[in-house]
C-alpha cells in the first residue's frame, strides 16, 4: 500500500475488515450517541433492512458496529450516511478520541441539563398548588431534589459557583411561586410554561426530537419516540387550553408535564454517558507503543521519516532507550531489548544480528540495524489491534435484559396511550352523547407519562454507579456492564503466571558455592554486575545489598553481549555469565551439572560464577508467588471455578508454577493472538470465560474473554483492555470482585423490579383518565426517587462522586497518566 493510499484509508470513518465469504465485505465504525440496546435495536434495524446488507451486529459496551455486506450493491458511505441522518455519529474505529474530547461532551450534556433542571423548577413552582397539602409536599420534594442535584453538578466548578447557581434558581422559582397567583401574572402563566416547553422540545432536546422523526422514518419505535409522543401529546393538550379556554382547564400543568419528561430523559442520557466514559479506550494505549518516525538509511544517508512511508526492505537505525518502530530483523549491532509487552516477561531479552525484533518494543544500551520485514497492518502491534478491537466489537453484551424488554415495551405503551384516547372519546360520546375531550386528553398522555421508561433506564446505570463505587473501596475498578452482570455467571478462569500469579520481578533465589562462601561469591558477581543495566544484574546486585555482601572495586569491565561479563577485580580476571559462557572460556563446571539441570528444569534462570580459571558457584534467578496466590487459587477452587494457567513464558516455569498454587490445566509459550484463540475455544462450549492477566500479550484474551480482569501493577494496554481492574494488584481481590459482582445483578433487578412495578400498576389506572397528568408526572418522578435511594441506600457519595468528578482538572490528569 502506498501512501497515498494508506492516507486515503485512514480518512474514511470505519475500518474494512475480512469477510465470512469471498463475495462480501464487512466494515466496522465506532458510533456515537448509544445509550441503551433500543438504539443497538434501531441501527440493526436501520442497516439490517438495506438490499446487499446480509449481518449487523452492534457492541453497546464499546460503541462499534460490524455490518457485513454485498458490495455490488450496497455501499458503506450510504449505509453509515442512514445513521447520521437518524442522529448517531460516526468516527473511525482506528482512531480514538482524547480524553480532553471526551471531557468536553461529558460537560456540554451536564449544561443542557442543567438548563432542562432549571425549566422543571421553574415550570414546578408555577403549577404547584399551594391550597392542596398533598400536593404542595410531593411538589416540594421533587423541588428540593432537583435543586440538591443542580447544587451537585456545579459542585465541580467550585463551592460559590454552586451555591449562587442553586440557590438563585431556588430563589426565582419560591418568588414565582409566591407572584403566580396574583391577577397581574396569573395570566402569562400558562404562555410561560409554554415557552419553557417549546424551548426545551425544540430547542436544548432538538438532538432527541431528530432521532425520533429519523426513527419514525425507518418504522422503528424506540425510546425516543416514545418520549417525543408524550412531549407532544402534552404539547397539544396545552395549544387545547390556548384555543378553546376550557373552565378549569390545566393549560401550564399540560406544558409542565413536556418539560419535565423531556428533564428526565436528559438526565438518563447524561448519566449513562458520565458511566460510559469513565470507561478509556485501549486502543490509544496500542497506537501509543508505536513511534511517529523511523531513522531510515537511504543512499547512504540517515533520514527521519514519517512511519507510513517506511517499507519492506529499509534498514532502520534504533538507538538506545528508543522504541522500536517497526517489525524487522536485526542486520547489525547488539543490545538487550525489553519485550515485556509481548511476552509479559520482565526479562529484556539479547538481541544481536540476525535475531528478530517487534515493533513497540524498547531497545536497551546498544544501537540496532534493522532490516524491515513488516509494515502496516502486517505488523505485529497491528495484528494485536485488530485482535482487541475485533474482541471488543463481537464480544457479545451482558447487561441488555432490561433493553430487549424496552424495544417491546415502547410500541406496547404507545398501543395502551391510544387506545386510552380514543377510548376516552368513543366511550363519552356513546355515553353521554357528548366527547369528553379533558378526560380522554388526560388518559392517553398520563398512560405516556406514567409509562415513560425513564425509571428502567437509569435503573441499571444507577446499580453500576453503586457497585463501581464500593468495588473500588475494596481495590477493585469496575469498567463495564460485563463486570457486573457476567462476572457472577463465569465458570472458567484463566491466569496469567507472570505478574498475576507471581510478582513479575527476578531475584536471587539460590545460591552454590565451592567454598560456602555464599556472601564472598554474591559480593564478586554485583561487582562484575554492578555497570550492568541488565535486570538480572540489577537482581544480583540487590541481592547483595539486602544481605550486606559489600562488592569489591572494579578495574576494568567487558560485556560480552547474550552471554556474559569480563571483569578485573584485584588483579584477576572475574567472569560472570551463562554456564556456557563459562565452560566455552575453559571453565570447569562439572560439580555444578547436574544442580544447573535440577534448576533450570523449575524454571531458574542460572548465572556461573569463575575467577582466575576457576569456578567459583552459580546464582539462580528467578520469579516468586505472590504470598496470595495459593489462597487465591483455592479461593476460586472452592467457588466451583475451573483454573486455567496460560502463559508466554516456557513449559518448564509454567509447569512448576501450575503445581505451586494446585493448577491442573496449563497452556505455556502461547503468544498473544494464540491467547485469544484458547479463550474463543474454551467459549465454543458455551462457558463463561473470564481471563487474568497484566501484559500488552494479553491484551486480546482480556478483550475475546466475556470477562477481562487486568492486575494493576501491570501494562497500561492490559489495564485499558479489561473489564475489571485489580487496583489492589492482590489475586484475591478476583473474588471480590465476583461478589460485587453479584450483589450489584440484585440491585439491579431490585430496580428494575421497581420501575416495571411502578409502570405496571399505574399505566393502568393512568388509562382510567382519573389521573392528572402532572400527577402521573410527581409518580414518575416519585419511581426514580425510589430507585435512587435503593441504589445508593447508604452509600449516597458513590454517586456524588460520579456526578463530582465531571469537569475537573485532576480527573482528567489522572486519567491522562493512568
Amino acid at each position: 500500500m502506498n501512501t497515498a493510499t494508506a492516507i486515503a484509508s485512514l480518512n474514511k470513518p470505519w475500518s474494512e475488515e475480512p469477510a465470512s465469504r469471498p463475495d462480501r465485505a464487512r466494515i466496522r465504525a465506532r458510533i456515537g450517541g448509544l445509550h441503551c440496546s433500543l438504539c443497538t435495536g434501531t441501527i440493526e434495524k436501520a442497516l439490517g433492512s438495506q438490499v446487499g446488507v446480509d449481518k449487523v451486529a452492534v457492541s453497546l459496551t464499546h460503541e462499534q458496529a460490524l455490518v457485513e455486506y454485498d458490495p455490488n450493491v450496497a455501499r458503506p458511505e450510504a449505509l453509515l450516511k442512514i445513521l447520521r441522518d437518524i442522529g448517531y455519529t460516526i468516527s473511525d474505529p482506528r482512531k480514538v478520541r482524547p480524553f480532553e474530547e471526551e471531557e468536553r461532551e461529558l460537560v456540554r450534556e451536564g449544561r443542557r441539563f442543567l438548563v432542562a433542571t432549571a425549566f422543571s423548577l421553574l415550570a414546578i413552582a408555577l403549577i404547584t398548588n399551594p391550597m392542596g397539602i398533598a400536593a404542595l409536599a410531593i411538589h416540594g420534594v421533587v423541588f428540593f431534589s432537583l435543586i440538591g442535584l443542580m447544587f451537585l453538578v456545579l459542585r465541580a466548578q467550585g463551592l460559590a459557583q454552586a451555591i449562587l447557581g442553586a440557590g438563585g434558581l431556588g430563589i426565582a422559582a419560591l418568588a414565582l411561586m409566591l407572584v403566580k397567583e396574583q391577577a397581574w401574572f396569573a395570566a402569562a402563566v400558562p404562555w410561560l410554561v409554554a415557552a419553557m416547553a417549546v424551548i426545551l422540545v425544540f430547542g436544548i432536546g432538538r438532538h432527541i426530537l431528530l432521532m425520533a422523526a429519523q426513527a419514525l422514518r425507518r418504522g422503528i419505535l424506540n425510546q425516543h419516540v416514545l418520549l417525543e409522543t408524550g412531549a407532544f401529546a402534552g404539547i397539544i393538550g396545552g395549544m387545547i387550553g390556548f384555543i378553546f379556554s376550557p373552565a378549569a382547564y390545566p393549560t401550564a400543568a399540560f406544558f409542565a408535564v413536556s418539560v419535565m419528561v423531556t428533564t428526565y430523559h436528559i438526565f438518563s442520557e447524561w448519566l449513562s454517558l458520565i458511566v460510559k466514559t469513565r470507561s478509556s479506550q485501549a486502543v490509544k494505549q496500542l497506537l501509543d507503543l508505536q513511534p511517529e518516525t523511523a531513522r531510515v538509511e537511504r543512499d547512504g544517508q540517515e533520514l527521519e521519516v514519517p512511519i507510513a512511508e517506511v517499507a519492506i526492505g529499509d534498514l532502520v537505525r534504533i538507538r538506545p532507550g528508543e522504541r522500536v518502530p517497526v517489525d524487522g530483523e536485526v542486520a547489525s549491532g547488539h543490545s538487550a531489548v525489553d519485550q515485556s509487552f509481548v511476552t509479559g516477561e520482565p526479562i529484556p531479552v539479547e538481541r544481536k544480528k540476525g535475531d528478530a525484533v517487534i515493533g513497540g518494543s524498547i531497545n536497551g544500551n546498544g544501537t540496532l540495524l534493522v532490516h524491515v520485514r513488516a509494515v502496516g497492518e502486517g505488523s505485529f502491534l497491528q495484528k494485536v489491534i485488530r485482535e482487541v478491537e475485533d474482541a471488543r466489537a463481537l464480544k457479545p453484551g451482558l447487561l441488555h435484559l432490561v433493553d430487549r424488554v424496552l424495544q417491546v415495551y415502547t410500541p406496547t405503551v404507545l398501543v395502551i396511550a391510544t387506545l386510552a384516547l380514543v377510548g376516552w372519546l368513543a366511550g363519552s360520546w356513546i355515553v353521554s352523547g357528548e366527547v369528553d375531550l379533558e378526560r380522554a386528553i388526560f388518559a392517553g398522555l398520563s398512560v405516556l407519562v406514567m409509562g415513560y421508561p425513564c425509571a428502567v433506564g437509569i435503573s441499571a446505570p444507577l446499580s453500576i454507579v453503586r457497585g463501581a463505587g464500593e468495588a473500588a473501596e475494596r481495590g477493585v475498578l469496575m469498567r463495564t456492564g460485563e463486570a457486573f452482570q457476567g462476572f457472577r455467571l463465569v465458570k472458567t478462569i484463566i491466569l496469567d503466571k507472570t505478574g498475576t500469579l507471581t510478582q513479575g520481578k527476578p531475584a536471587v533465589r539460590e545460591i552454590e558455592a565451592v567454598n560456602g562462601e555464599e556472601d564472598e561469591l554474591l559480593a564478586l558477581a554485583a561487582a562484575a554486575e554492578a555497570s550492568s543495566e541488565h535486570p538480572l544484574a540489577q537482581a544480583v546486585v540487590t541481592a547483595a545489598f539486602e544481605r550486606g555482601a559489600v562488592p569489591p572495586d572494579v578495574e576494568s569491565f567487558e560485556a560480552v553481549p547474550g552471554k556474559g561479563i569480563v571483569a578485573k577485580i584485584d588483579g584477576g580476571e572475574v567472569l560472570v555469565g551463562s554456564p556456557r559462557f563459562l565452560s566455552e572460556r575453559g571453565l570447569d563446571l562439572a560439580k555444578f551439572t547436574d544442580r544447573i539441570s535440577a534448576l533450570e528444569e523449575i524454571g531458574r534462570t542460572v548465572i556461573a560464577v569463575g575467577r582466575d580459571g576457576r569456578s567459583l558457584g552459580i546464582l539462580a534467578l528467578g520469579d516468586t508467588l505472590k504470598t496470595d496466590a495459593k489462597e487465591a487459587v483455592a479461593g476460586m477452587r472452592s467457588d466451583g471455578l475451573r483454573l486455567v494457567l496460560l502463559t508466554g513464558d516456557n513449559e518448564r516455569a509454567a509447569r512448576k508454577v501450575a503445581r505451586d498454587v494446585g493448577i491442573e490445566t496449563v497452556h505455556a509459550g502461547i503468544l498473544p493472538d494464540g491467547k485469544a484463540e484458547i479463550v474463543r475455544q474454551l467459549q465454543a462450549g458455551g462457558t463463561r470465560v473470564a481471563m487474568v492477566g497484566d501484559g500488552i500479550n494479553d491484551a486480546p484474551a482480556l478483550m475475546q474473554a466475556d470477562v477481562g480482569v487486568a492486575m494493576g501493577g501491570g501494562t497500561d494496554i492490559a489495564i485499558e483492555s479489561a473489564d475489571i481492574i485489580i487496583l489492589s494488584n492482590r489475586l484475591d481481590a478476583v473474588l471480590v470482585a465476583r461478589q460485587i459482582s453479584r450483589r450489584s445483578y440484585r440491585k439491579m433487578l431490585q430496580n428494575v423490579t421497581l420501575a416495571f412495578l411502578f409502570n405496571g400498576v399505574g399505566i393502568p389506572i393512568a388509562a382510567t383518565g382519573l389521573v392528572y397528568p402532572v400527577w402521573a408526572m410527581v409518580a414518575m418522578a416519585v419511581s426514580v426517587t425510589a430507585i435512587f435511594f435503593n441504589s445508593l441506600w447508604g452509600r449516597p457519595q458513590l454517586f456524588f462522586d460520579a456526578v463530582l468528578s465531571v469537569g475537573r482538572p485532576v480527573v482528567a490528569d489522572a486519567i491522562q497518566t493512568a
